[in-house]
Order: C-alpha cells, then structure tokens, then sequence
C-alpha cells in the first residue's frame, strides 16, 4: 500500500460514511411523515427540507465521487432542521403526546450513531441541536434521561473514535516502514553487493531517467582488468575480491557524481559519462586508467604489462540511439585495447582509422 491508496481509502470511508447519513436521513424524514408518531401536522417545512436535501445530495455524491461534500456542516445542517421540526411539530401536538420528544431524540440519536460510529464530531453536531430542543421543551424530570440518552452513545463513539486514531496511526507508521523497506530492497537490487556499484539493472534504471531528462552529449566505456583470471587463480578468490572493491573505489573516484559507474560482469565494468565532449572523456578514461594503475596492486602474472593490476578501456559515444550499439562499439575498441598490449584506452574512432 502507497501513500496514495492509504488516502483513497480513508477518502472512501468519508464517503461511505456520507452517503449512509444522507441515506438514513432521508429514510427518517420519508417515515416521520408517512407514519408520524402524531396525525397532527404530518408534513412540516424543514422534515420536507431534509428529505429533499438529502436525497439531492445523494445522488449528487453518487454522480460525482471525486469531491466530497464538508460532513461537519452537513451533519450541523440536518441536525438544525430536526431541531426546527421537533420544535414546529410540539408546538402543534401541545401536551397530547409526551412521547414525541423521545422518540424524536433517538431517532437522531440512532441516525447518528450509526452513521457516525467513528466521527464524535459530526456525530455531536448532529444530536446537539436535537438535544438542547427537547432539554428546553420537556419537564425537568426528563432532563437526565435526555442527557444520558445522548451521553451514552457519545461516549461510545468517543472511545471508538480514539481507538480508531491509535488504529490509523499503527498502520500509517507500519505503512510507512514498508515503504521504506521496499525503497531500501530495491535500492540494493540494483546495487551489487561486492562493490556497492550499480548492476546492470540499477544502470537501466538511471539509463531511463537520464533520456527522460533530455538529449545530451554523453559517452560510454568498457573497462576490462587485464589478466584477472590469472589473479583469482594464483591469487585466491578472497584477493580477487578485494582488488575488485579496490578498483572500484578507484573508478569511482575518478569520475563525477553524476557519472554512472556498473559493474557489467566479473572484473568488467561500464562507465557512463553524461552531458561530456569526446576530449574530457578520453581525459576522464585516462584518469581512471591511472588511478588503477596507482593502486600498485601487486599481479606477478601481469609481467608483460606491468608488475602491478592494470586496467584496458574501450570507449564510444552515446547518442540517442540504442545503449547496445554504443556497448559493441565500446567492447571492439576494449577487444583491440587488449590485444595491443593491454593497460590501455581505444575509441572506436581509432579503430575505424586504423
């Protein structure tokens, strides 16, 4: 889960929440009307108002999903018009039917309760109005049967409401960890784990963002340690691998930031050269060739080059054709750096003139 779906699943809780308040709403104004508690005044003005608003933004909200209605001021809105109702509706009945204030009460109570089971806010702006009508119409004695009516469920859907943030909260953080996770899992699938350089699917990936990011002028080379498998032999693999971590601290020392450096096979490596004329590549090759050379890594079995590891580069220009065209050129010029004597650099623009 994304930051992005856990906000389109919270916006669809609001929404189901919305769409079941106006529904009930709309419910409990059809039936006020068609069987009220009292034949007196079947129809008033603002239980009419309820059912016509709520039925209106109903099927507004089902049309159009994608902006929701403020629950806050509707619930406060619907709450005043029961309250009107109630109101209009006693004044009518007088003393006849003691009954209607409770029952109006809890039928808000249980419009409420119900569709605002995690919400204490929108819940209490709606009951309030209610609330303070019947406290001020009923008899004394009735207040604290009022007041615990609304308090009873107010403190339930308090609690639920905390437990419910304590809820998001747990998830929001663990959501949170797995996406750090997964960032840190993909980052070391396109690392290699040896060197710390890119693999070649870490090298597409950056490959991506620098075409996306425009055309440039940039420049490819395939780096080759001369002799390497006469190391790993003579040498012990455990020194094989620590040249390797050698040499590519070196190259990318070498090298620019932005630069891109991969670890293309065994002791092959391909280095990207970005927004950088042919003179500053061929520089930046030979610097590489130098810092390697400099290491002093002692290599007996790289006597017709030199005492110590050497490196050969092959080196060819990018354009915005295909990265594989570049690599065969860069590897013919790294294949005819190695047979003329190694430790040293080729572009294919020497090739082709020779």
């Amino acid at each position: 889960m994304t930051a992005q779906t856990w906000r389109a699943l919270l916006k669809a809780k609001q929404l189901l929440s919305l769409r079941l308040f106006l529904l009930l709403n709309a419910l409990a104004a059809a039936f006020a009307m068609l069987f009220p508690i009292h034949s007196t005044m079947r129809i008033t003005t603002p239980v009419a108002a309820i059912l016509l608003i709520s039925l209106a933004l109903l099927a507004w909200q089902m049309w159009n999903n994608k902006q929701l209605i403020n629950l806050n001021i509707i619930s406060l809105f619907l709450g005043l018009l029961w309250a009107v109702h109630i109101f209009i509706k006693n004044a009518a009945i007088g003393d006849l039917d003691t009954s209607f204030l409770v029952i109006s009460l809890m039928s808000v109570l249980f419009i409420g309760a119900i569709a605002f089971i995690n919400n204490i806010v929108a819940f209490l702006l709606h009951s309030l109005p209610v609330a303070l009508v019947v406290l001020w119409l009923g008899n004394v004695d009735q207040w604290l049967r009022v007041i615990y009516s609304i308090a009873l469920p107010a403190i339930g859907i308090a609690i639920q409401h905390i437990i419910q943030k304590r809820n998001d909260r747990f998830t929001q953080r663990l959501m949170n960890k797995l996406l750090e996770e997964k960032e840190t899992l993909t980052d070391l699938s396109m690392l290699d784990p040896l060197t710390g350089l890119y693999n070649r699917r870490g090298f597409q990936n950056r490959l991506e963002h620098i075409q996306a990011s425009g055309s440039g002028s940039h420049y490819v080379l395939l780096l080759d340690i001369d002799h390497f498998k006469s190391y790993n032999d003579h040498y012990g693999h455990a020194m094989g691998d620590q040249a390797l971590i050698r040499v590519s601290a070196a190259i990318r020392d070498a090298v620019r930031s932005r630069d891109l450096v991969t670890r293309y096979g065994g002791e092959e490596f391909m280095i990207m050269l970005t927004n950088i004329d042919a003179e500053r590549a061929m520089q930046s090759a030979e610097r590489i060739r130098q810092r390697v050379f400099d290491l002093d890594i002692p290599h007996m079995f790289n006597t017709q080059v030199a005492t110590n590891v050497t490196v050969s580069i092959g080196l060819a220009p990018f354009t915005e054709g295909s990265i594989d065209d570049a690599l065969s050129l860069a590897d013919k010029a790294l294949y005819q750096a190695k047979n003329r004597g190694r430790n040293s650099i080729l572009t294919n623009e020497m090739i082709a003139v020779n």
